[in-house]
């Protein structure tokens, strides 16, 4: 079953799914303190999380890998099957380098380890809210290093083979703009935004629009970090 607080709306609200009584407490408070976020309830398992999102309407879910008879990966799959637009952040004792990528292919926003937790995981959801992903400084660079390129090429980064108009568009994706938004801040038909998107797929050796736009998330976070 699931549990609502019957607070009063402040600016975000966050649903906890956490099978660990302790744990949860624990993290429902450290959210709590802060002015403006609020849990509006907390959910053990997949199905008990289903009918919290439903009927709570969350701003943000906070999920666990490891559920009550259920498991973390397929309440993954399953919200951001039916809510794209949901953020999702992983919590899990579950190694990073192992786990992390997989999450954000099934469509979570961030990934922290539950050891981090009390000193990441607002900063985390700040982050996530304001339609960034959020991962360790360190796992950031390693999910960005696989998509470079063969390190005997010319360039430091795959990026710089992109022209000046391409990496308008580049970094305009990786913050969280659509092709409409990014056509009229550029004074261009959303049909040349498309053919933009497909040769900075070709340069970058991407395959889909979702790598497209995962990969310039993390890099525009990434130069973030670096200023």
């Amino acid at each position: 079953m699931y549990h609502s607080t019957g607070k009063i709306k402040k600016t975000s609200k966050i649903l906890i799914v956490e099978d660990h009584p302790i744990f949860r407490m624990g993290l429902a408070d450290l959210i709590n303190d802060e002015e403006d976020l609020e849990v509006c309830g907390t959910a053990e398992d997949v199905d008990s999380a289903v009918r919290a999102v439903e009927t709570l309407l969350p701003d943000m879910v906070v999920i666990d890998l490891s559920l009550k008879k259920s498991n973390g990966f397929d309440l993954l799959r399953l919200l951001a099957r039916q809510n794209r637009a949901l953020p999702l952040l992983v919590l899990s004792m579950h190694d990073e380098e192992v786990h992390a990528e997989r999450c954000l292919h099934e469509g979570a926003r961030g990934y922290i380890n539950k050891k981090e937790a009390s000193g990441s995981v607002i900063k985390a959801i700040r982050h996530i809210l304001k339609g960034n992903i959020f991962l360790s400084r360190s796992m950031t660079e390693s999910v960005l290093n696989k998509f470079r390129l063969e390190p005997d090429l010319p360039y430091a980064s795959p990026v710089q083979k992109l022209s000046h108009r391409e990496l308008q568009v580049f970094y305009s994706i990786g913050k969280g703009k659509s092709s409409r938004a990014i056509a009229r801040e550029l004074n261009v038909s959303t049909k040349t935004i498309g053919t933009h998107k497909e040769r900075i797929k070709e340069k970058l050796l991407l395959g889909s629009a979702a790598e497209l736009v995962r990969f310039a998330i993390l890099w525009v976070e990434k130069e973030g970090q670096m200023e």
